[in-house]
C-alpha cells in the first residue's frame, strides 16, 4: 500500500484523473481518495516512484 497527500485534489475530476493515472501504472490499482483531507491510498504492485511520474505528468504531483 502506498500514500500520497495531493493537495491539487479538489473535485469528482481531479479524482478521476488521479485514478487515471494511478491506472497508467498498474490498471490492476485499487485507488482510494479522501477528498477533504487530499489523501490518496493506492493498493499496488507499481513502484512509488512509477506512481510519481504518472502523477506528476498527469498534473497532481504528491506533497
Amino acid at each position: 500500500m502506498i500514500e500520497f497527500d495531493i493537495p491539487a485534489i479538489s473535485c469528482g475530476h481531479c479524482v478521476r484523473a488521479v485514478t487515471e493515472a494511478v491506472h497508467a501504472a498498474d490498471p490492476q490499482a485499487q485507488v482510494q481518495v479522501d477528498l477533504p483531507s487530499h489523501h490518496v491510498t493506492v493498493q499496488t504492485t507499481a513502484t512509488r516512484d512509477a506512481l510519481v511520474a504518472q502523477l506528476v505528468e498527469a498534473g497532481y504531483p504528491p506533497a
